[in-house]
């Protein structure tokens, strides 16, 4: 009889297929699409940024009062118009207002004023599971990357400072399925070891994650493996910025803000997702692994009866 671990690999392998033509897509992921040109100056960025994250009022103000909001200079704000491919600043606010408009029709962020501070911690994060919900009625790019990671030998995992427990939980359920992952919780020399070593023994991905407070040396480790010849699968909460730039994927995800720590109830179940492409992408490997694994918890006692 299979375990029930490996009854949901069987049962829950991702179906491959594009998005159903009345599939909806996130108001992230449309701005994230909006916004993707390939050199947007530190400027541009922070203005993308600035219009993904509080999309439903960023929509209606001024160019004056997005200059300020931003700190940026109103030329600045026309020319990151220019550069994303309007006429000008009010073409590129039509289109944010009707991205705003049916956020706001569908319940989203300006629906929030409700229950107490925790139920509103709640609420934020159901919407953060709802934008990727949507964001994964096309789950090609999972598939593709799981069916990368799967065949990386080793796998390193990348997560420092806050990042450290995702980075963590990924890599004590990727080792189930995967005979080599590396698991990266240290910065510095430490890290750069770690990467150029991977690499060397026949690595070919990492799988990195930056939460906030985003940490430099999680964007210097990114530099030195790309420099060292490896991919880098990103899962972070920014779609621009220099640690999405050096990265060859990025799964932009919101994270949790309402109290005093960040929660990653969208961060996790990419995870999941992921661990899922990974299992489907060799489930003889995935099944023998999963087979080996109960055995010896079951010699050694691991668990305790259900």
């Amino acid at each position: 009889m299979p375990s029930p671990q490996q009854a949901r690999a069987q049962a829950s392998a991702i179906t491959s297929g594009k998005a159903a033509p009345e599939a909806e897509v996130s108001p992230s992921a449309q701005l994230r699409a909006l916004f993707d040109r390939p050199r947007l100056s530190p400027g541009q960025r922070r203005i993308a940024q600035y219009l993904i994250e509080n999309i439903t009022e960023a929509a209606f103000l001024s160019i004056t009062d997005l200059a300020d909001r931003v700190g940026v200079s109103q030329p600045s704000v026309t020319r990151f118009a220019s550069a994303v491919g309007f006429s000008g600043y009010p073409a590129l606010r039509e289109k944010l207002q009707a991205i705003a408009l049916g956020t706001l029709a569908g319940g989203g962020p300006a629906d929030e004023n409700r229950g107490n501070e925790l139920q509103a911690a709640v609420d934020a994060e159901i919407e953060n599971l709802e934008n990727l919900r949507r964001d994964l009625a096309d789950p090609n790019l999972v598939i593709d990357i799981g069916r990368k990671l799967a065949s990386s030998t080793p796998l390193t995992v990348l997560g420092l400072r806050i990042s450290v427990s995702l980075a963590e939980y990924f890599a004590y359920a990727a080792r189930r399925i995967h005979p080599d992952v590396r698991l990266v919780t240290r910065g510095g020399s430490v890290a750069y070891d770690a990467l150029l070593q991977s690499r060397e023994a026949g690595g070919t991905w990492v799988l990195a994650f930056s939460m906030p407070r985003h940490a430099q040396e999680t964007l210097t480790a990114v530099r030195v493996a790309r420099g060292a010849g490896l991919k880098v699968a990103l899962i972070t909460d920014l779609a621009l910025g220099p640690l999405a730039d050096e990265a060859d994927v990025v799964f932009s995800l919101g994270t949790g803000s309402r109290l005093v720590f960040d929660s990653y109830a969208a961060p996790g179940v990419m995870c999941s997702a992921l661990l899922q492409a990974m299992t489907d992408a060799d489930p003889e490997r995935t099944q023998a692994r999963l087979e080996e694994y109960e055995q010896v918890a079951d010699q050694h006692h691991f668990f305790l009866p259900d």
